[in-house]
């Protein structure tokens, strides 16, 4: 055999299998799909806990309480030690910032500082939420800290 001469491994091509074609092609007539029913049909199909017209689980078990999912906050979360390791004396924390140092994805996000670690140096903080112990390091180490309002209060005024 010679270099030249390519082709595909044994079973890498199938031939497509045409159904409905006549009661000698061996998939004629009901085509594969069996003797009547919804199944049986074009464009037969249920969704999910459909039970035949029944009526479903989730629609007899009846919805009780509250749910906050739909406006649940995540908060990123970072810890005085992270601060510490990535930034110098005198520099700023905030989103642009933290973006810049590699440590936030997306600057939509709501920002949270913890205080687990040790503060050495003197950081402004600008941030969503600060920790009463974060705070208490960050302001012992001489920097200061400002909270910001949430997007939602500030659409409101």
């Amino acid at each position: 055999m010679a270099d030249f001469e390519l082709h595909a491994p044994a079973g890498a091509n199938k031939k497509k299998r045409i159904v409905g074609r006549g009661s000698s092609s061996g998939r004629g007539t009901t085509a594969g799909r069996g003797n009547k029913g919804q199944q049986s049909r074009s464009g037969g199909k249920t969704y999910v806990g459909f039970e035949g017209g029944q009526m479903p689980l989730y629609r007899r078990i009846a919805q009780r309480g509250f749910s906050n999912y739909p406006f649940k906050k995540v908060y990123e979360v970072f810890n005085l030690r992270d601060l510490d390791a990535r930034y110098s004396d005198g520099e700023t924390v905030d989103r642009e910032s933290l973006v810049k140092k590699g440590l936030l994805k997306k600057t939509s996000a709501l920002l949270k500082i913890l205080g687990d670690g040790d503060l050495t140096k003197k950081l402004t903080v600008n941030v969503d939420k600060v920790s009463a112990s974060a705070k208490e390091k960050i302001e012992k180490a001489g920097g200061s800290v400002t909270v910001a309002a949430p997007a939602e209060e500030k659409a409101d005024k």
